[in-house]
């Protein structure tokens, strides 16, 4: 049974920084492409990093702010992100792919139940 757990959102001010965790589990998770995705209340939901064997990808709108990154030793997914802003306001989800073309267009199988982050101004 394949479980994503995030974890590690909250609330900040703008120009602070959070760290988001995922834990995972039923996957061999370095043969598997990994992804933070947010939806804001009224928005549709959209991908913001992905990590494949050390290979990333960012959505325009984090670059330079965000960074993923993956501890195969631990499985755990990782999100930093600084300098936020309000409009990262968003529930985060972590999620898992193991067809890599599929990561690459933002499409993902395992998903997991999301942390809020909050960003005041």
């Amino acid at each position: 049974q394949v479980q994503l757990v995030a974890s590690g959102g909250g609330s900040v001010q703008a120009g602070g920084s959070l760290r988001l965790s995922c834990s995972v589990s039923g996957l061999s998770y370095s043969s598997v492409c990994m992804g933070w995705f947010r939806q804001a209340p009224g928005k549709e939901r959209e991908g913001v990093a992905s990590i494949d064997r050390g290979n990333t990808a960012y959505a325009d709108s984090v670059k330079g702010r965000f960074t993923i990154s993956a501890d195969n030793a631990k499985n755990t997914l990782e999100l930093q992100m600084n300098s936020l802003k309000p409009d990262d306001t968003a529930m985060y989800y972590c999620a898992a792919e193991p067809l890599v073309y599929r990561c690459w267009k933002w499409q993902y199988e395992y998903w997991g139940l999301g942390t809020q982050v909050t960003v005041s101004s």
